[in-house]
């Protein structure tokens, strides 16, 4: 339990800090574009084009944010297998904290006094989950729900993007939730993944949940990415606490075991609601924060009538 809490915590940090540096390299490569006059950086409905979100992802504050953003997968997929979903999740999800305090110095960006209220709310339901949260669950789905796994995933995250995309500039919230519900079938996938323990080669590369790992976490970077171009930082990445946080916690219990301490399940469904409604909060009250397009064409209002 104790390395699965380190673990946890560890991820959180990696991922804070990696998402304000992705923004800060996003916001930076919509500046350039800007005052180079580029006209194709957003299509027709304002969100980001392809090849708009390709050159925020070279930026070298970008890099560095996305190896960090791996290091994080590493930590999170073991304590993923150490402890209960919806305690490992949440705990990752507390990078919500960490990515609100380095956005006011590296994005000078002001939290209102509600998002951080939202943010106390949600360090005290992250308590209560540590108190409440039993062993892991050792329930082994069946192969089913290995496929299903990988259809929904593939399903939601690919229909998702083209939503994002049609809804432009009004999409960064969405986008932020359809990266954490990637996040999240990843969670799942490594919980579930057969052939680790004792390794196989054979049952991993032929499991499904391994190629919903994969998916999971490449299209919820993607998406991530839009949601920092076209949003709030600390919103998009509060909608995304939501959805890696939520779905993984209810597969947990219902599906794979997952439980609190005898007596104690009125305070993990407590913490749980709590971090959920702190995440939604911070989403909401932080969703005027410019983007990274907003704020290119903030500073360079003639382009917005190109």
């Amino acid at each position: 339990m104790i390395i699965g809490l380190v673990t946890a915590v560890a991820a959180s940090a990696c991922y804070g800090t990696g998402s304000v540096l992705q923004a800060v390299g996003s916001r930076r490569s919509a500046r350039e574009e800007a005052a180079k006059g580029a006209t194709s950086s957003t299509t027709e409905h304002g969100g980001p084009s392809l090849s708009s979100t390709a050159k925020a992802a070279v930026t070298w504050e970008f890099i560095l944010g996305s190896v960090l953003d791996l290091i994080g997968f590493g930590l999170g997929a073991l304590a993923a297998r150490l402890l209960p979903l919806f305690l490992s999740q949440t705990i990752i999800s507390a990078n919500l904290v960490i990515t609100a305090v380095l956005s006011i110095k590296l994005l000078g960006i002001r939290l209102k006094q509600l998002e951080w209220a939202s943010i106390g709310v949600l360090c005290s339901a992250l308590v209560l989950l540590a108190v409440s949260a039993g062993p892991e669950g050792g329930h082994h789905p069946e192969m089913a729900f290995h496929w299903g796994l990988l259809i929904i995933t593939t399903v939601l995250l690919a229909a998702g993007s083209l939503l994002v995309r049609r809804m432009g500039s009004k999409g960064a919230i969405v986008a932020g939730l359809l990266s954490g519900l990637g996040f999240g079938a990843l969670g799942v996938g490594v919980r579930i993944l057969n052939g680790v323990g004792p390794f196989d080669l054979g049952r991993l590369l032929s499991d499904p949940a391994l190629y919903a790992i994969l998916i999971g976490g490449l299209g919820g970077m993607y998406v991530h990415t839009v949601a920092l171009q076209i949003g709030s930082v600390n919103g998009a990445t509060a909608a995304l606490v939501v959805g890696e946080t939520v779905l993984p916690g209810v597969i947990g219990v219902l599906w794979l075991g997952d439980s609190s301490k005898a007596g104690l399940g009125w305070l993990g469904v407590a913490g749980f609601l709590l971090a959920v409604v702190s995440a939604v909060g911070v989403a909401y009250f932080g969703q005027s924060d410019h983007g990274a397009l907003g704020e290119a064409s903030a500073e360079h209002p003639e382009l917005a009538h190109k």
